[in-house]
């Protein structure tokens, strides 16, 4: 017998608000201005970036492709990259203070039906637990809707890795079977799918890698499957295909 659709797992960055070219790139690129570093990443450097999971990570496979570090860099790799990122969450986390970013189109809107309708739900993502508090700063009514979060401190190896998504299923005590992923990435589908999860890609920006093995793949919530918005009828229906 299949079983039922209980949870909804949501993803972070891209998934909830498009965090990552609004807010996590000029992050970097403050931090790197702040640190004397002339390094900037644009927005296509960052799609390309984002096949990397983990800020740090990132950082450091940027890192792996140059030749101009900082001389702090060079002196202390590990202590530059540790630095640099802690300023730049502090300064991600100070601009969603100052401007919240919106969430995607259909993202309140299904949260809240989710939540009328008793599923539970959980952030799963390799974002900093600071990151995700950042963003839920500038929508308090969220953080209640949020059983559970998962966050890149939680576990050993980030996404496309599936140590998140079963973590999560574990803490909640579920199994594979009763969750439904959404994701916005190849890295978040991999992940997901790797714990044995459905997944609905809504597409942010263009990170390259194949989306095959997703339920479905969508631009917004809004937009859905033939223009018409999803509601928990079509996730129930997605879930029920896995």
């Amino acid at each position: 017998m299949m079983a039922s659709l209980d949870a909804l797992l949501w993803d972070v960055d891209g998934t909830l608000a498009d965090t990552e070219q609004e807010g996590h790139r000029p992050a970097f690129n403050a931090a790197f201005a702040a640190m004397g570093c002339d390094w900037h990443w644009s927005p296509q450097d960052y799609d390309r970036l984002l096949r990397v999971g983990g800020g740090q990570e990132r950082l450091r496979a940027w890192m792996a492709t140059r030749d101009d570090w900082p001389a702090e860099a060079r002196r202390d790799p590990d202590g530059w990259v540790k630095q640099l990122h802690a300023r730049k969450t502090s300064l991600y986390r100070q601009r969603l203070l100052d401007t919240p970013l919106p969430l995607r189109p259909g993202v309140e809107r299904l949260l809240k039906e989710a939540a009328a309708a008793g599923l539970r739900q959980a952030v799963v993502t390799t974002s900093s637990r600071a990151a995700v508090a950042g963003l839920l700063a500038g929508h308090r009514w969220l953080e209640p809707l949020f059983e559970l979060w998962v966050c890149g401190e939680d576990v050993t190896a980030k996404k496309p890795d599936p140590a998140a998504y079963r973590r999560a299923l574990a803490d909640l005590g579920l199994s594979c079977g009763q969750a439904l992923a959404l994701e916005d990435s190849p890295a978040g589908l991999q992940a997901a799918r790797g714990a044995g999860l459905a997944v609905l890609i809504t597409r942010c920006g263009d990170a390259p890698g194949p989306l095959e093995g997703a339920a479905a793949v969508v631009d917004t919530l809004e937009s859905g499957i033939l223009g018409r918005p999803l509601g928990l009828d079509d996730l129930r229906h997605l879930h029920a295909q896995r």
